[in-house]
């Protein structure tokens, strides 16, 4: 090894892409589980692979040169400080590796709403055998020829629109800038985000897979809320914080939608006392949409990459970019 700083990483790769992370560093690679040892190891990382940094970073890791957060979300970093200084250190997402696995869960979870999954497992707890779907009143939606509202059009809303078309639905998607006229092959229409009611309005199933910035914090409110058709299912797979919750459990309770699946809420994890439990027309998970068996490998790939590109002074991928806020 040369006299290149270690690879510290609270991610606990396992040994084989330890291996070659270390041969893409031409360094040490340390997975460090203990909050502790991670802490005293920092002053001699040159390089970080972790979700969270402590906010006295700059006098824990004073060699601390770049940093590849371990998801895709960079809103927990903010306390610290670390994105403010991109002079100083280098930070890089895993933006794009759970594209796949929760482009899955979305359509897992509309399809549950669908068929009234949930209520079906609780019969079948009970040792209930309905004579009809009537008596449980178990659905039987479908998503051939509805519309799916995308609000966000990154490597997940991408995925979820090629899903969408894979199901037969029409497919509409905002992004953050769309010129007059802009197509997108995956997409059947976009919608820059000032026409994200109107798109809401056309919409039987929304998805939301925008990242958490002071932009898309409480994005979807009353207005938006209002504006979704009563028999539409909002799905949300990127911070609860973009939606303002208490509106949405009232919408929920008084009929303006027809359910959500949230896979992240407001406050993680949700207290007990929260309705958001017992509204029979929620389906809930505890933030693991982005959870996948191939996670260290597409970890790894990425992670690997960059640090090629690190060593030969190439730009890397994922890079933050403060003027967008991801």
């Amino acid at each position: 090894m040369t006299d290149y700083g270690k690879v510290i990483s609270t991610f606990q790769f396992t040994t084989a892409s330890q291996a070659i992370l270390r041969e893409a560093g031409k360094t040490d690679v340390l997975c460090i589980a203990n909050r502790e040892e991670f802490l005293e190891r920092l002053k001699e990382a040159e390089i970080l692979c972790s979700y969270w940094v402590p906010n006295n970073w700059r006098a824990l890791a004073p060699n601390l040169r770049w940093l590849q957060a371990s998801g895709a979300g960079v809103d927990g970093l903010r306390p610290s400080g670390i994105l403010d200084e991109p002079d100083r250190v280098i930070v890089t997402t895993a933006v794009g590796i759970h594209a796949s696995t929760i482009g899955e869960y979305v359509f897992g979870s509309m399809l549950m709403f669908n068929r009234t999954w949930p209520e079906m497992v609780r019969l079948q707890d009970r040792h209930v055998w309905p004579h009809s779907a009537g008596w449980y009143k178990l659905g039987g939606r479908e998503l051939v020829d509805q519309t799916l509202g995308i609000v966000g059009l990154g490597s997940i809303g991408r995925r979820i629109a090629q899903l969408g078309h894979a199901f037969g639905m029409r497919v509409l998607a905002t992004r953050r800038s769309v010129e007059p006229g802009m197509t997108d092959p995956d997409v059947d229409q976009l919608y820059p985000m000032d026409r994200l009611q109107e798109m809401l309005r056309h919409s039987d199933y929304v998805v939301l897979s925008v990242p958490l910035t002071p932009q898309t914090e409480k994005l979807i409110g009353e207005p938006e809320l209002r504006a979704m058709p009563p028999h539409a299912y909002l799905v949300n797979v990127a911070r609860g914080q973009i939606i303002d919750e208490k509106m949405l459990i009232r919408a929920l309770k008084e009929g303006w939608i027809a359910g959500a699946g949230l896979d992240v809420t407001q406050e993680e994890p949700l207290p007990a006392s929260s309705p958001l439990f017992s509204l029979p027309n929620v389906i809930l998970t505890p933030h693991i949409s982005g959870d996948s068996v191939h996670y260290d490998r597409r970890l790894t790939e990425l992670f690997a990459n960059n640090l090629r590109r690190y060593r030969a002074g190439e730009p890397m991928i994922n890079r933050y970019d403060p003027a967008r806020g991801y």
